[in-house]
């Protein structure tokens, strides 16, 4: 039936055809420039028309001729062309983008079936919120609380613009405004009374003197006021585009802010002074002199509590003293990092320990303080299964507060800013709400033999049930960093944000790289003797010229020049002189790879030809660290079609490598070092030395200078190529046995169907599960997430 009407429609395209030819030699129709275009644009739309279905209708396997290119958004005539009147024709066809975007219309034509889009939906990870301006903020390095329960944070950097917000019955209620661009950022104290919200931060110079702007080279550390629903408040001879900004300094950040009735009384670090203002005038009343001023709270008798933090040898202690600036007798000595103090409904302080107790310790003030309690598990998040999520499990203290009623208010941020964690508990300790923002330039990958239900980030452990709702299939289950048993581990030192997880010999190992693929750094795990926590286990840097790979003092004993491998041959997590192998190479890098066997492969960007680095495990040493050595490592011969190449994925089940990079059909515009170049291309037999692409595609890229388009990331995941672009955060798909595109994903109204600008090399990683289901996890550190699609199988 198929064949019979393949054969009546190719004769009635031909007998079309001589009909036209016979009306086309009159001679009016010969001169009417009108009539032949719309001749001829009709007989392309029928042919054109003709050739898909002769396309669709075949029963053979045709021919596919193909050639990428990047010239136009519009599909020509040209695009589907039957060659001749054969049953089974050939499909000669250009791919076609002037901002190198491909259409997601575009069909698959596969063992002779249409291939149908992929249904997919959209969720994420990482944060309560998952849409809108209002949703958990990247930290909170501070925060206020008031007697009704409102929640008042402020914090240096949040990438969508909510440095400070306003929070209540665990919900973001409002965003305390103007804080981000403009050379303004937000800082570490926050303050609020009856009528206004009192918020440190800083502005820079602009160039804009004329508009109240600092001069060139000059920061305004302030306080700036605003009233309760976050806008800005000017007073009389206030400074800033808007007259909202009290100057305190133009050496250092204020650290502390409290008000006693119509007094403000701000830290000034730089200056070792309190200085005392009038809140509704803020003109400055008196100060006094103060050693490294902290936070303050203000007791029941309106007398003032200020942390002293730590100099050098000296100790930090909580001092007491009175409005007028008189020292009192009373102190507090008997801790070691207090980050954060309030004082409850009973007149008891309340003092952060983000020691190795991980506590909110609580003292009874009324004659010397003594201590009377303790509010959280003792050891933090590290007590117990160290790393396992529990309600009364701290990390990372950053702010304590109560409120009329004696609920408690505390957030956790982890270690080098790791995200926010802000909890409500009942006076008696039960928990009543949580927020979580956890996620910053981050992304994740999932366990292999857990079938995806264990994914993890840098530094999170979540846990999934995937029948529950978008932004429900997570539970936060392990922090797994621990500053006090591994302070060397590299995350506290370096900013990772790229995550593969593998199974080598069965045991689970998570490697890590960063924005610039400058190093890789690898993590075991015992549950036995570290419960959750990853364990420093070895690590890869690239070479830096004739410097040492990583500036400063960390890691200790590192080669002064060259690159290095370290592996913790002793297993006590920390770098020492005897646990160096040393090399040198060509120092620019594209990307890294771990395949599933566990071997290292790494790109090179020279265009020698040689650029390839594989680095085969030689097995896991008695401490279980995975051991890489220079003298086993491979140098493997670059696909003469890449002269700059970026990316590459090796599956040794198969023995296809996936490349990606610029190449002289589509060079670089610039050196725009983060992207994934112009092309993928796939290599089979690569073991064997096949340098011979089974197939190439043109990849969106920036063609013209202005970076309006480029692909940041690419993963491959079983059937599938996934690339993301940077400005767009869209996924193309495609097929990875023909490399023909087959889909598009962008983000759904799941999350607002928004995404910011992908950041990093490895933005995008993709996993299938055994129901033949895809996850593909996109970095989203616009508004503090991983955005999660789920692709059918």
């Amino acid at each position: 039936m198929i064949n019979k009407l393949l054969t009546q429609l190719v004769q009635l395209r031909q007998n079309l055809n001589q009909h036209i030819k016979k009306l086309s030699k009159t001679r009016y129709l010969q001169k009417s420039k009108t009539f032949n275009f719309s001749l001829s644009l009709t007989v392309a739309v029928i042919v054109t028309t003709l050739g898909i279905t002769t396309d669709w209708a075949i029963t053979g396997t045709p021919t596919l001729t193909y050639k990428t290119s990047s010239v136009s958004n519009t599909i020509s005539s040209e695009n589907l062309l039957v060659e001749n009147n054969t049953a089974t024709p050939k499909l000669t066809y250009k791919t076609s983008s002037i901002t190198n975007t491909i259409s997601s219309e575009n069909l698959l034509v596969e063992n002779n079936t249409a291939t149908p889009k992929l249904t997919y939906k959209t969720s994420w990870i990482g944060n309560t919120i998952g849409s809108g301006n209002l949703r958990i903020q990247n930290n909170i390095e501070a925060m206020y609380v008031a007697p009704d329960g409102t929640v008042y944070t402020n914090s240096h950097w949040d990438e969508a613009g909510m440095e400070a917000a306003i929070y209540k019955d665990g919900k973001v209620i409002g965003a305390i405004g103007d804080t981000h661009g403009w050379s303004r950022g937000g800082g570490i104290a926050v303050t609020a009374n009856s009528k206004y919200i009192y918020l440190a931060m800083t502005q820079g110079s602009r160039g804009k003197i004329n508009e109240d702007y600092p001069s060139e080279g000059t920061n305004w550390h302030s306080v700036r006021r605003y009233d309760l629903s976050g806008k800005p408040a000017p007073f009389p001879n206030g400074r800033g585009w808007d007259k909202s900004m009290l100057i305190t300094s133009t050496k250092s950040e204020v650290t502390g802010l409290a008000t006693v009735e119509s007094e403000l009384y701000v830290s000034d670090f730089a200056a070792n002074r309190i200085r005392v203002y009038d809140t509704d005038t803020m003109k400055e009343l008196r100060s006094f002199t103060f050693a490294n001023p902290g936070a303050i709270t203000i007791d029941q008798q309106k007398n003032l509590w200020i942390i002293q933090t730590k100099n050098g040898s000296n100790p930090a202690k909580i001092v007491h003293y009175s409005q007028s600036g008189k020292q009192l007798p009373q102190q507090i000595a008997d801790i070691v990092e207090p980050t954060a103090i309030a004082v409850n409904h009973e007149g008891k302080l309340l003092v952060a320990e983000n020691g190795s107790r991980q506590q909110i310790l609580i003292y009874d003030i009324k004659d010397q303080p003594v201590q009377v309690g303790s509010f959280g598990s003792k050891g933090g998040i590290y007590a117990g299964v160290s790393g396992e999520v529990r309600d009364l499990k701290l990390y990372g203290l950053t702010g304590v507060g109560t409120d009329a009623s004696g609920n408690i208010y505390i957030n956790s941020n982890g270690f080098n800013k790791s995200g926010t964690d802000l909890r409500k508990f009942s006076p008696s300790g039960k928990l009543l709400w949580r927020s979580l923002g956890l996620i910053f330039v981050d992304n994740a990958d999932a366990d292999p033999k857990t079938d995806g239900v264990d994914l993890f980030t840098k530094q999170e452990h979540y846990l999934m049930d995937y029948s529950q709702p978008a932004g429900k299939q997570w539970t936060y289950k392990g922090y797994t960093l621990n500053p006090f048993k591994y302070p060397q581990d590299a995350r506290l030192h370096t900013s990772p944000d790229g995550t593969f997880v593998r199974r080598i010999q069965g045991k689970p190992f998570l490697f890590l790289t960063d924005m610039y693929s400058s190093f890789l750094q690898i993590y075991r795990f015992n549950p036995a003797t570290d419960g959750q926590i990853a364990i420093p286990a070895g690590m890869f840097v690239g070479t830096n010229g004739d410097k040492k790979s990583i500036a400063g003092n960390w890691p200790p004993h590192q080669p002064e020049q060259g690159e290095w491998i370290w592996r913790d041959s002793n297993g006590n997590g920390a770098f020492e002189k005897n646990e160096y192998d040393r090399s040198k190479d060509y120092p620019y890098l594209g990307g890294w790879w771990v395949d599933s066997k566990g071997d290292v492969w790494k790109a090179l960007r020279t265009q020698d030809g040689n650029g390839i680095r594989h680095y085969p495990l030689q097995g896991i040493d008695a401490k279980g660290n995975p051991i890489y050595s220079y003298s086993s490592m491979e140098k493997q011969t670059t696909p003469k079609i890449f002269n700059d190449l970026r990316r590459l994925e090796y599956f040794p089940q198969t023995d296809t490598m996936y490349l990606s990079g610029f190449t002289a059909d589509h060079p670089a515009f610039g050196d725009d070092t983060g992207v994934a170049g112009s092309e993928i291309a796939r290599f089979d037999n690569w073991s064997q030395g096949n340098r011979t692409a089974a197939w190439r595609v043109v990849i969106p890229y920036d063609s013209t200078g202005k970076r309006e388009v480029s692909t940041a990331a690419i993963s491959v995941a079983k059937d599938y190529v996934f690339a993301v672009t940077v400005k767009t955060a869209e996924v193309y798909v495609y097929n990875a046995t023909t490399g023909i595109q087959v889909q598009q994903l962008k983000p759904g109204p799941e999350v607002g169907s928004e995404s910011g600008w992908i950041d990093i090399p490895y933005g995008i990683r993709a996993f299938r599960r055994s129901n033949g289901e895809y996850l593909v996890f996109v970095e989203e550190n616009w508004k503090g997430k991983v955005i999660m699609y789920r692709l059918a199988g």
